[in-house]
């Protein structure tokens, strides 16, 4: 990482070594992704991404225009970051004899890739961003895309299953794995349960494989 900020002996802070827009705009988002895993939407200002970069807030606004316009720049670098490794852990198909072993894989690669990248993990998915932001609906058009993938997922297993009712029941099971999903993820990211990833996969794979299959 190239330092945004010069110190001068004794610890005085110096002016920041000069570097052009698209030079700085990663460590902008960088320092802003600091700022928003320690306060949130609402504690994330210009003024406090400036201080956490080293610069004046007049250099933040050299890069990104308003607090919209550079939160949805670090969200799409945390998604593309994020979703790379969601997409992975989405199994291929659900049609399989043991849906439990093929949900209990999927769930472990999402929970070790949440793991593996928390920060991007809350940005993405664990914040409210502000009700009614830009950025709010960007993140509630992500998860969607995500739920939509796990749809078309279950309901391969449902017509291969012969189970009835499809379009009714589908989008409900979809949402409910997401929903569990997002939910283990905050466990171990936020609140950090005492589980692994492979452990709490495990374990609630079987709960949802008990109401995934055809009575």
């Amino acid at each position: 990482m190239i330092p945004i900020e010069v110190r001068r002996r004794g610890g005085g802070r110096a002016r920041a070594a000069h570097l052009g827009p698209e030079r700085r705009r990663p460590l902008i988002l960088d320092a802003a992704l600091e700022v928003y895993v320690e306060h949130g939407y609402k504690g994330t200002s210009m003024q406090a991404v400036a201080e956490a970069a080293g610069v004046t807030k007049p250099v933040v606004y050299e890069c990104f225009a308003n607090k919209d316009e550079l939160l949805l720049a670090l969200l799409d670098r945390e998604e593309r970051r994020l979703l790379g490794a969601i997409t992975e852990s989405l199994p291929s198909n659900l049609v399989s004899d043991n849906v439990e072993a093929v949900l209990a894989a999927g769930l472990t690669a999402f929970l070790a890739g949440a793991l593996q990248a928390p920060n991007s993990w809350r940005v993405v998915f664990d914040s409210g961003w502000g009700s009614g932001s830009v950025v709010a609906e960007r993140v509630r058009r992500v998860r969607e895309m995500v739920v939509g993938q796990l749809r078309e997922l279950v309901r391969q297993y449902m017509v291969a299953g012969g189970i009835e009712d499809i379009d009714r029941k589908a989008p409900v099971v979809a949402e409910m794995i997401a929903a569990v999903s997002e939910s283990c993820a905050r466990m171990l990211v936020v609140e950090r349960y005492p589980w692994t990833a492979a452990e709490l996969a495990t374990y609630v794979a079987r709960l949802l494989a008990r109401g995934v299959r055809p009575s």
